[in-house]
């Protein structure tokens, strides 16, 4: 009787925009993490923390090697077959909070650029990102992040990210019913059922791109 060969689960490399410690985009992440467990098989998640990440400054590139925790970072990019965005949107861009008073602009600059500055410390060559299958999930007000989401798509034309087209997944966290929990955790059904058709996409895509389907 012949045995059928098991084949290993792709991995995938979790990104928030949002360093927020209840953030509703971190909540997605950590739900895509659950469904990843429970009913998406051959697909491991991993949230990788980008916030102790300095701001890109070529001047701490040194003899063509990076600073340690941008090169851990570097390298859990490379080894990931896919990658998994959850990003906010801000003033119509990727993260942050809609607001005119000088708090909000300060608060942007904390919160705004770790994911940009992540990417960019990870196209430094050899661009870490080309050829990977990706996808882009957020959470918010009334648009639910989604025009923050068409930014990320042309940033990722650059750098060679193929995302995937459908389904899409931006979420109003405030509209009724109640979206998220008090510290930030999903707990509408009906959105974990459609995050878990955008985790099942981006497995059959990035087998795809690999050849393995």
């Amino acid at each position: 009787m012949e045995t059928l060969a098991v084949k290993p689960a792709i991995k995938v490399a979790a990104l928030c925009g949002s360093l927020r410690k209840g953030s509703f985009n971190r909540g997605l992440l950590r739900s895509a993490i659950q469904l990843s467990k429970e009913s998406v098989n051959g697909m491991e998640i991993e949230y990788l923390d980008i916030s102790p990440l300095p701001m890109l400054n070529t001047d701490l590139e040194v003899n063509g090697t990076f600073p340690p925790v941008v090169e851990a970072f570097r390298q859990k990019i490379l080894q990931a077959d896919s990658v998994l965005f959850a990003s906010p949107e801000y003033n119509f861009s990727v993260t942050g909070i809609v607001s005119l008073s000088l708090l909000s602009f300060v608060y942007r600059f904390i919160e705004k650029r770790p994911l940009k500055n992540a990417i960019d410390w990870a196209s430094r060559p050899p661009n870490c990102w080309a050829d990977k299958a990706a996808a882009i999930v957020s959470a918010g007000g009334s648009f639910g992040g989604g025009r923050a989401q068409y930014h990320l798509r042309q940033i990722g034309v650059y750098l060679d990210l193929h995302f995937i087209n459908k389904p899409e997944f931006y979420l109003n966290a405030f509209a009724p019913p109640a979206k998220f929990d008090g510290d930030g955790n999903l707990i509408d059904p009906p959105s974990k059922e459609r995050l878990k058709e955008v985790l099942l996409s981006l497995l059959a895509f990035t087998l795809r791109l690999k050849g393995q389907c």
